[in-house]
């Protein structure tokens, strides 16, 4: 295969605009009739162009595999299309604006992003635009948790601070009964797992509060060292985290909670994660392992509060947002405890046994209705939606192209999926009909006991994760100061992070262990290009 050589975005742009199109509601149909799913798992809230049957045979032809290794895919410098962003130098590298952004709405993404750093107080105050905090929380502000727009960590001593990571709560649903939205997603064939918020904690451990309250508790963590030889005897040390609570302040915790730690993903890509047709998703979605590779990903589908209906959830560790907004929304309220026109309940994820906060002083009682109102929302998810991904880095050394190759042969594609087509969108330039990079899929997988959390959400079971988007990765430590992975960060490295894989990822790992150390180099060089 011949060099090819970085191509302007412009260029790009022009290339994917003259791909004629399949019609995105007979491919939902189509994927999700199926497999016993919903004929429609789109977003209400996008406005999808009408695409033509001529169209499905070059999206195929541009988000097929990779064949040859020996030079760079076309396009393949700019993991978001003409999104992509440039490659800083310093941690704001997560932090610019989609580069295809018409120019008259930066003003927007500026706004968002000050919304998004806004540290909130509490109520009563004269601010009347920044108070509503808690009572309970996690965190004074989005940034706060996701650092400079990218990935949190856990607290590595005393010192070090708890805001990008937390413990979720949940207990078995007790009883035969069920609330209308398990009906309904049931009636669907989304089998769930059925569970409720602790009914003193409730869906999450808020670690701080505001004046006059008292935090939750305190998450603790301790390690258990794991050895782990490789072929050529070199030795890689993985920690194994156990969780507990201290303090409990409002008594004990229900004698069957489940924890499930996570801390803050990267905040890149977005809005184009939010642009792929839902067809495709399901395309690559196998939950019987029909073709019997080992791989059985299958799709997560969420109630959406916003728009009342079952969809397909792309957002979190185990996909439980359908959508940017929805996922904003339920941050604010759950981390910040404020209020929004999707979850309106002022004492955020306080329940009815904590009565002081939910009785206390909260900011919803001026001209916003809620602590934050439809415009304060709608910019924070614009400015989410648009947080550029940085250009590829070393596409043709040779070293990174023989890393590709392996992470081809390795079988790391069948969950990583690296290529999509995004919709054509009206009112969203940046994300319409983009070739993105993002490998991921964007399916649950079965990533073994090790990785387990053993709490269900939705249609994901205990050991069940989405898998996350690669993009970024590389970058990590120049923008995060840290090489923390996976889905509590207890990875210190990538090569821990894919020495924890197992489940449907077990042989991947196993080929990776057992191979030469200059191919193992190789592959982790690819990562780090991502």
């Amino acid at each position: 295969m011949r060099q090819i050589s970085a191509i302007p975005l412009r260029v790009l742009t022009l290339c994917l605009i003259a791909l004629p199109a399949l019609t995105a509601g007979a491919a939902d149909t189509g994927s999700g009739t199926a497999r016993g799913l919903p004929a429609d798992l789109t977003a209400p809230f996008l406005v999808v162009v009408p695409r033509t049957s001529a169209e499905a045979e070059r999206i195929a032809h541009a988000t097929r595999p990779a064949e040859q290794f020996d030079a760079p895919e076309q396009f393949e410098s700019n993991p978001a299309g003409a999104a992509t962003v440039r490659v800083r130098d310093d941690a704001d590298a997560f932090s610019l604006s989609s580069a295809n952004m018409p120019f008259e709405r930066e003003l927007n993404f500026k706004v968002g992003n000050g919304l998004f750093r806004k540290l909130w107080v509490s109520s009563p105050s004269s601010t009347k635009a920044s108070d509503g905090l808690g009572p309970l929380y996690n965190a004074r502000s989005c940034q706060r948790c996701h650092l400079k727009d990218g990935r949190g960590h856990p607290p590595e001593g005393p010192e070090d601070s708890r805001v990008s990571m937390f413990l979720r709560l949940s207990v078995p649903a007790a009883g035969t009964e069920m609330s209308k939205i398990e009906a309904i997603l049931l009636s669907i064939g989304a089998e769930i797992p059925r569970t409720r918020p602790d009914p003193v904690y409730g869906g999450q451990l808020q670690d701080f509060a505001v004046s006059g309250h008292a935090a939750e508790g305190r998450m603790e963590i301790s390690y258990e060292n794991i050895d782990v030889t490789l072929t050529d005897g070199e030795i890689v040390r993985l920690r194994n985290p156990s969780y507990r609570v201290g303090d409990l302040a409002y008594g004990p915790l229900h004698e069957d909670v489940m924890l499930s730690p996570r801390v803050a993903p990267p905040m890149i890509g977005l809005g184009l994660i939010e642009a792929i047709p839902a067809a495709a998703i399901l395309a690559n979605a196998d939950p019987e392992d029909a073709d019997g590779n080992g791989i059985s990903g299958k799709p997560q589908i969420v109630w959406s509060f916003e728009h009342a209906r079952p969809m397909l959830g792309r957002f979190g560790w185990k996909a439980g947002a359908p959508s940017i907004r929805e996922q904003s929304a339920s941050a604010f309220a759950g981390d910040i405890g404020i209020s929004n026109p999707i979850f309106e309940a002022p004492a955020g994820d306080c329940t009815s046994r904590q009565e002081r906060c939910v009785s206390g002083p909260h900011g919803d009682d001026d001209a916003r209705g809620q602590e934050i109102d439809i415009e304060g929302l709608d910019l924070v998810t614009f400015y989410s939606r648009n947080l550029g991904v940085p250009a590829r880095r070393d596409i043709s050394d040779p070293e990174v192209l023989r890393g590709k190759e392996t992470f081809y042969e390795t079988g790391c594609t069948a969950c990583h999926w690296p290529k999509f087509v995004t919709n054509r969108l009206e009112g969203q330039p940046e994300q319409s009909f983009q070739l993105i990079w993002p490998y991921t899929d964007l399916l649950l997988h079965d990533m073994g006991p090790g990785l387990a959390d053993d709490r269900p959400e939705g249609r994901a079971n205990g050991r069940e994760w989405r898998t996350p988007p690669l993009w970024g990765v590389g970058l990590t430590e120049r923008v995060n100061g840290h090489s923390n992975f996976l889905h509590d960060g207890r990875a210190r490295s990538l090569l821990e992070a894919i020495l924890w894989h197992g489940g449907e990822a077990e042989a991947a790992r196993d080929r990776v262990i057992s191979m030469p150390k200059p191919e193992r180099d190789a592959l982790l060089r690819f990562l780090e290009s991502l």
